[in-house]
């Protein structure tokens, strides 16, 4: 089985975040790898790992950073696969990583999720890898339709708690 989406952080202290985003690839049976690398402790290693990234097989790429936050960029920067950037908070509410992530230069893009919203990130990937895998596609409507589901059940709930000044 080859990786069609890599998830790189700077050190496995973003792991209890990135897991969000493994366990959700995992959940849409989409093959992945999980790596360390930082774009200033190992900055060769990020361009080897980013310039070989499409010939591996590799159709997505989640990168997570914070504080100073170059590692999405740097990796876009030699790949011209899609680059998804997750800001950690590490520092400053992770603001400080987010607007790093987000201010590219034009023609060197980096999607941007939410500060520690890997599953999102997961979701994006999801989404890219579905438009052109229909068995991704199928499993991707069928979570989507899940969620209106929760909230319909969490509704009925609702409607079940009683007060003396509730009107439903």
């Amino acid at each position: 089985m080859k990786p069609l989406v890599s998830i790189i952080m700077g050190s496995t202290s973003d792991l209890p975040v990135m897991k969000k985003a493994a366990d959700f690839l995992d959940s849409m049976e989409i093959p992945f790898e999980m790596n360390a690398l930082s774009a200033h402790r190992t900055p060769a290693e990020v361009e080897e790992f980013a310039r070989t990234a499409a010939d591996r097989g590799l159709k997505v790429i989640i990168a997570a950073a914070g504080m100073a936050a170059a590692l999405p960029g740097v990796i876009a920067a030699s790949t011209t696969l899609p680059v998804i950037g997750v800001p950690l908070d590490a520092t400053l509410g992770g603001k400080d990583a987010m607007l790093s992530i987000i201010q590219m230069p034009p023609g060197i893009a980096v999607a941007t999720v939410g500060i520690n919203a890997a599953m999102n990130a997961a979701v994006l990937a999801t989404q890219m890898i579905a438009l052109t895998d229909e068995d991704v596609a199928r499993r991707f409507a069928s979570y989507r339709s899940s969620l209106k589901e929760k909230i319909v059940k969490a509704n009925a709930e609702l409607a079940k708690i009683e007060y003396k000044f509730k009107t439903n």
